[in-house]
């Protein structure tokens, strides 16, 4: 009876001490979010609107300078070889989706890619701008992850709805759905 007795009282301890509510989590990492994933960087330097990114012309752009329009930010190097399978898939929603949709291309290949733009663009017919992105900007999407391509779609308010690491046929439809939400939002 007393070895009864004892079991239960352990038991009962045992059940309390585990059923109690589980911690809040907490952010170890500013590793950046995952395809399907909108959670935010743990650290922002300023709004997401803020963020911006330099035109080959010179011209600084906004995240929030696309207002009422669904962005695509892609982030590439002309080294390459997902990037340029990727490009014209980003040439196909962007001509599906005419003005309603903004893509830019981010080039993060550094100052020895530079000077290969041009041709770059020219040899896969790239029909959307291509630019510079700032630092706060690259690590809001990325964090410490340095894979290319990089793919970001912003709704029409900037918030960041989806981010894709890599191209593939997987990512191709995951991107469609992620741009035909955003749209019909």
């Amino acid at each position: 009876m007393k070895r009864l007795a004892f079991v239960i009282t352990i038991t009962g301890l045992m059940l309390f001490a585990g059923c109690r509510p589980a911690a809040a989590p907490i952010s170890i990492s500013r590793r950046p979010v995952s395809a399907g994933d909108t959670r935010q960087p743990v650290t922002q330097e300023k709004p997401v609107t803020e963020l911006t990114w330099t035109s080959m012309d010179g011209s600084e752009q906004r995240v929030g300078d696309q207002k009422d329009k669904v962005l695509i930010l892609d982030f590439w190097a002309t080294y390459c070889p997902p990037c340029r399978d990727e490009i014209p898939h980003l040439n196909a929603l962007q001509a599906k989706y005419g003005d309603k949709l903004v893509v830019v291309g981010l080039n993060v290949g550094g100052a020895e890619d530079r000077p290969k733009i041009a041709a770059f663009i020219k040899d896969l017919k790239v029909s959307y701008p291509v630019a510079f992105p700032e630092d706060a900007l690259l690590t809001f999407v990325s964090g410490d992850d340095d894979r290319i391509p990089q793919t970001a779609v912003f709704d029409r308010q900037g918030n960041l709805v989806q981010k894709f690491v890599g191209f593939d046929p997987t990512v191709k439809t995951q991107l469609d759905r992620a741009v035909e939400s955003a749209m019909s939002e």
